[in-house]
């Protein structure tokens, strides 16, 4: 069947069409989708279709039944050009005899970073770039930014009512969205690798953090529990052994907390004291590590008056061990201190069409908040998606820095 009415971007359009259906399983690599081309007919298409597996190009040709010497390859990201977990996809492309390569846009990663395009232009093979180049980039955002920075993308995502409240005054939440909202966000959950909760929300609403959707890939359950108070029948605890889970905290916070806990007074400073908080410490530690939970310890800021872990480090901590992406799922006070810290790259907001009132409701994003309305945060490439009679608006947080203030 001859196509030969479509447009480079038309093609690329199918590539990222492929790419996505990588999504949840390749992380941390792209997602890419490949479009093979002769004489206006596609002969073969392919996509990186899970971590340590062939990569789109060399999926698609691989696969590819007919004589491709010629031909043109469309590919949403810049061919990789070195020796990792398979070979590189310009010597295939070389091998192939390819004539011309369409690229969506170019690698971040230092090893390829223009670099495949380079080479195959020298081996006299035709390379234009910059097709769809920005909706190459959004389809890979969570790569690009851990390739340049190193730490983690973060989207908040959070689900309140028409009067901005996430929860009744009571504390209730179930639920704020209906059912098609609630399954979108189990997509997001297999699309983030993971997923970070205060410990507030752990007390609270005693959240299971998993992926849901058939098929999907558990996030890596992270809590920010700066003083070790997660309760040990938690379903998050309880199933560590199942779903990998992150505890951050800080040693000094925790004792110094269960020394708080103590009401005999006279015993405050009484080395008894000190020596019985360090023993509940030690004991809830050996406790939370035999049921799998991972310790992560953490520096704490030193402003503020309540201990309060440095969020900036932790994020650092954790990009080092190869987790590209989380989904903030927080609750006010964590979604405050997360975005004072400026580590905030998209806001995903899930809006019900219900009033719930009260002064005292919990709202998304809590602390003292932005003192000017000049300075308040303002989000760019806005998006407004219908799930039933919800509404998701979503963007990216702004190159400004964010003024919120200290709690």
């Amino acid at each position: 069947m001859e196509d030969c009415n479509m447009t480079p971007e038309d093609y690329m359009r199918m590539a990222l069409d492929l790419a996505r259906q990588g999504e949840g399983k390749v992380s941390p690599n792209p997602m890419v989708g490949c479009v093979v081309v002769k004489d206006g007919r596609v002969i073969a298409k392919g996509y990186h279709e899970k971590y340590g597996g062939f990569h789109a190009e060399r999926n698609a040709l691989l696969h590819c039944t007919e004589d491709t010497q010629g031909a043109e390859l469309y590919v949403n990201l810049e061919p990789c050009c070195h020796h990792g977990k398979t070979p590189p996809c310009t010597d295939i492309i070389l091998q192939r005899k390819i004539s011309k390569v369409y690229v969506g846009c170019l690698d971040s990663n230092p090893k390829v970073a223009g670099k495949g395009a380079a080479i195959l232009r020298d081996h006299g093979v035709q390379v234009e770039t910059g097709i769809l180049e920005e909706e190459c980039r959004k389809l890979n955002e969570v790569f690009f930014h851990y390739m340049e920075k190193h730490t983690p993308f973060v989207a908040m995502k959070y689900a309140m009512t028409l009067d901005g409240k996430i929860a009744c005054e009571t504390g209730d939440s179930r639920w704020v969205t209906g059912e098609e909202a609630r399954s979108y966000v189990q997509r997001m959950r297999n699309r983030y690798r993971g997923i970070m909760a205060g410990i507030g929300t752990v007390q609270i609403d005693n959240p299971l953090l998993n992926c849901r959707m058939q098929g999907g890939r558990n996030p890596v359950r992270i809590i920010c529990d700066t003083c070790l108070r997660i309760p040990r029948d938690s379903q998050v605890v309880q199933t560590a052994g199942e779903i990998k889970t992150i505890v951050a905290w800080n040693p000094r916070a925790a004792r110094d907390f269960r020394q708080l806990q103590d009401t005999k007074a006279a015993d405050a400073l009484s080395g008894d004291h000190k020596r019985k908080a360090l023993e509940q410490m030690e004991e809830t530690v050996e406790y939370l590590t035999s049921k799998g939970i991972v310790l992560l310890e953490n520096p704490l800021k030193e402003e503020g008056e309540k201990p309060e872990l440095d969020l900036r480090k932790l994020f650092g901590q954790l990009g080092t061990q190869g987790i590209d992406s989380i989904l903030l799922e927080g609750g006010g006070t964590l979604n405050a201190s997360v975005l004072r810290e400026n580590l905030v790259q998209r806001v995903y907001a899930f809006i019900a069409p219900k009033l719930v009132a009260g002064a005292d409701a919990k709202s998304p994003i809590e602390g003292r908040g932005i003192l000017r309305m000049k300075d308040a945060v303002e989000l760019q490439d806005i998006e407004v998606v219908s799930f039933g009679s919800d509404i998701c608006i979503s963007g990216r947080v702004g190159k400004e820095e964010v003024c919120l203030p200290e709690l």
